[in-house]
């Protein structure tokens, strides 16, 4: 009863602090890293700055701590990463307090100086004379999360767009491993298809997400292969067009994954993760202060992982390290240097095929390719990031990144020539494909006011470039025989024959991009996001034929404006309604009838929603309606009987139309949910090939998601948390689109089925140590992932796994 009490009283005291702050109209800060800020004073001339971080001594970031210049007007609330920051301070002598239930309130002196920065951090210890057994913890609802990867801090009630967050609470108590696990919270994003077992091919809103729409740390990051999810912070999370920022993204969003950062107070933690199937992965986090310095900060993360597969010999093997150095040269300038290299080795394994169009009935376990078959990928990187406030208003961003990435697959050929009876006339392929990646980024943001309008401003420009060699193999038409439903039947090779290299391919992209967006504040109630982006890209290729060395050549190059509107109107300061147009284009391959470029395709996107903040804040719920319109779609050209694809005309187009519903509360005595649910509806309304009105493969028109969790405060289970997430994943289509334009026909879509998959996971803390299990897919759905109709992946089956854990 003692303990629920101080719930309550800790409860009531973050409502008293959201009210007072709404009744004297506190400012949020954009300024970098610090995000949702609240500043007390309403003061917008310029004056000094108070910035600085508070941490529990654990090294843990405290929230919603109270920060003060004492006699003052002037204060903040601590964010989410222990950050605040107190502007437009007078010059002078002051005393700043520092308050927070239970811990002792500390005071230091500070002298403001014109417009000079002052650095305060602090650690919380318990106070003797204050309530005990208190957690200090605070969390940002849905609505108050700014996300890295929107390039300038915009809360997202002002942001006419939908976005989401997953943080590293939610990575860590789900126990999460791979990315797929991570999007079970985000409804309308999900897995599409798992070509080869060794990658997660990621859509949204009907899209596919390629490489051009998945980040790592403001980076394209190549998505040919899963991500490491040990190192990330964070996974973020914009729906829709986001081209504006950065040129040629697919319509459906773009998604970033957040790494851990350097941190100055000493820390890590070690864990051993083992699960079925042989699975095992040792884990090591370490940061701090390097020889105690106060300027320069590490983290150095990485892990081993090894195990085997529901599916027969199927395995994998990964090593990763992900170290990363933080420069503090002054109060005003930060350069961040980050590093990721990853080695991954597992069975090429393109599940249990199609027959006429069917999905095999062969046991979920049964592997029908060749044993020795792998796919190899060697990936390293490079990012550095200078950030430099120019005065209170004003700050520029830097940032630079190289990619390196090699892959090399030697399999058996995709299963797509069953015959009924269950024979496979089994072949080989093989390629090896190199990719260096370059990327430069400056942006400029800053605030500023025209009379009584205040201007949130984003100026920037980027540039990409790739480079990608793709050296193909004559493939082996026949290597052996087996029967899929026999496999005693046949003797099955094991040797590994030649392969001949036949070509060399080299596709060079270059990129650049300039932009200008402005958040306009006509009032506290009405804002307007406005902006442009002129994008330029040119694509080629080089085929060398090595039989003969010659060299085939093809350019293709464009640019294009593309323009961005919202509108956002708040009647409260807990609700916000928006709606907002934004255009992208996508480069199209291929010549038309005349031997010329094809020119690009404009995709036009609307959207409309309504956000709201819930019970004094604990509930974040979002409703969100679009509509994405490719009205000039590629595709191949009829004129005169031609049947060659790479002749293509703008003769279709594609419309995705959904809602999106989401739930997020704060923890509320101990318990805390997230929910979502998406309707997406993605059809053929106008093509000279396909039926008109067929759906677009892979997309599932329902959604839905849901995780509860709840952490015991009393005596005996104190540190124990229990938690339940599922997941809705309905029916869709695979196989291949019937085209009206070939008599009879042989392509068929396959129907998949719906599934729900429910998780349960327990952890218990105690000391510096903790222990967590998990159970996946406890229902044991079965279901598949489908590429076309020659990647029929089973999902995985019920699953167990331990983790143990000690952290310093």
């Amino acid at each position: 009863m003692k303990k629920f009490t101080q719930n309550i009283y800790f409860l009531s005291l973050l409502i008293g602090i959201n009210s007072i702050s709404n009744a004297q109209n506190l400012a949020t800060t954009h300024e970098g890293a610090v995000n949702s800020v609240e500043i007390l004073n309403d003061d917008h001339k310029q004056g000094g700055v108070v910035k600085g971080k508070i941490t529990a001594k654990d090294g843990e970031n405290v929230q919603f701590v109270n920060i003060s210049l004492k006699d003052t007007k002037y204060g903040a609330i601590s964010n989410e990463d222990g950050e605040y920051l107190i502007k437009n301070i007078k010059a002078g002598t002051y005393t700043l307090v520092v308050k927070f239930v239970g811990m002792k309130t500390q005071e230091k002196a500070i002298e403001i100086v014109g417009e000079n920065i002052v650095t305060a951090d602090f650690q919380l210890f318990e106070s003797t004379n204050e309530l005990s057994e208190v957690t200090v913890s605070g969390v940002q609802s849905a609505n108050e999360k700014t996300v890295n990867i929107g390039k300038v801090s915009i809360k997202p009630m002002d942001l006419p767009q939908a976005v989401s967050t997953i943080d590293r609470t939610v990575l860590e108590r789900q126990q999460v491993l791979r990315l797929s696990d991570a999007l079970m919270n985000a409804n309308g994003v999900y897995i599409m298809g798992n070509t080869g077992g060794y990658q997660e091919e990621i859509a949204g809103r009907g899209f596919a997400f390629g490489s051009s729409n998945t980040f790592k740390n403001g980076a394209r990051y190549f998505n040919g292969t899963m991500p490491e999810m040990s190192s990330i912070e964070k996974v973020e999370i914009m729906k829709g067009s986001s081209a504006i920022l950065f040129g040629n993204v697919a319509a459906g969003g773009i998604l970033n994954l957040v790494t851990k950062k350097p941190k100055f107070e000493s820390g890590g933690s070690v864990s051993m993760r083992v699960g079925s199937y042989d699975f095992y992965k040792p884990t090591i986090d370490v940061y701090g202060s390097v020889l105690g310095s106060k300027k320069v900060a590490y983290r150095i993360n990485g892990t081993y992982e090894k195990g085997n597969s529901f599916r027969e010999n199927v395995n994998s093997e990964r090593v990763y390290v992900n170290p990363s150095l933080l420069f503090k040269l002054s109060d005003k300038t930060e350069i961040t240097l980050e590093g990721d290299y990853m080695k991954d080795r597992r069975t090429a394994d393109f599940g249990v095929g199609a027959i006429n169009y069917e999905i095999t009935n062969l046991p979920r376990e049964r592997f029908i390719g060749v044993k020795w078959s792998y796919y190899d990928i060697k990936q390293k990187s490079a990012n550095v990031t200078i950030s430099h406030q120019l005065n209170n208003a004003w700050k520029v961003t830097a940032t630079g990144a190289y990619r390196d990435y090699s892959s090399e697959l030697f399999a058996n050929v995709r299963p797509t020539t069953v015959a009924t009876s269950g024979k496979w006339i089994r072949g080989l392929q093989r390629s090896q494909v190199e990719e260096k990646y370059l990327m430069g980024q400056v942006d400029l943001t800053g605030q500023f006011k025209t009379g009584n309008v205040n201007h949130n401003v984003l100026v920037g420009t980027d540039f990409d470039r790739y480079e990608t060699k793709t050296s193909a193999y004559a493939s082996l038409a026949k290597y052996d025989s087996i029967n899929i439903y026999q496999p005693n039947l046949y003797v099955a090779r094991t040797d590994i024959p030649t392969l001949t290299a036949t070509t060399v391919t080299t596709a060079p992209v270059y990129r650049f991009g300039a932009y200008i967006q402005d958040l306009v504040s006509l009032s506290d109630k009405i804002k307007f996001l406005a902006g442009l982006r002129y994008s330029y890209q040119e694509t080629g290729s080089d085929v060398l034929t090595l039989s003969t060395n010659k060299t085939a050549s093809t350019k293709y190059f464009d640019g294009a404006f593309t323009p961005r509107f919202g509108l956002v109107y708040q009647p409260t300061k807990k609700m916000s309604l928006f709606s907002s147009y934004s255009n992208s284009f996508t480069l199209n391959t291929g010549v038309d009838v005349s031997g010329n470029a094809l020119p690009p395709s404009f995709i036009n996107q609307y959207e409309v929603g309504m956000k709201n903040e819930l019970l004094n804040g604990l509930l974040s719920a979002n409703i969100t309606a679009y509509q994405i319109v490719n009205s000039n779609l590629a595709q191949t050209s009829l004129a005169n009987g031609n049947t060659n694809t790479t002749i293509r005309e703008l003769a279709g187009e594609v419309t995705s139309k959904g809602i999106e519903v989401d739930l997020k509360s704060k923890p509320f005595l101990g318990f805390s949910l997230m929910a979502g649910y998406s309707y997406n509806e993605t059809r053929y309304t106008k093509s000279n090939i396909y039926i008109i009105n067929s759906l677009l493969r892979y997309n599932p028109n329902h959604t839905a998601n849901a995780s509860i969790y709840y952490t015991f405060s009393g005596t005996k289970l104190k540190g124990l948390n229990l938690g339940l997430t599922a997941m809705y994943f309905g029916e869709r289509v695979a196989g291949r689109s019937t085209r009206l334009t070939v008599a009879n026909d042989v392509y068929k879509l396959i129907p998949v089925n719906a599934y729900t998959q429910i998780d349960l996971s327990a952890g218990y803390n105690f000391s510096k140590f903790s222990i967590r299990g998990k159970v996946s897919n406890l229902l044991n759905e079965m279901s598949y992932n489908i590429h076309d109709d020659n990647s029929v992946n089973p999902i995985a089956p019920r699953m167990a796994s331990l983790t143990v854990a000690f952290k310093w």
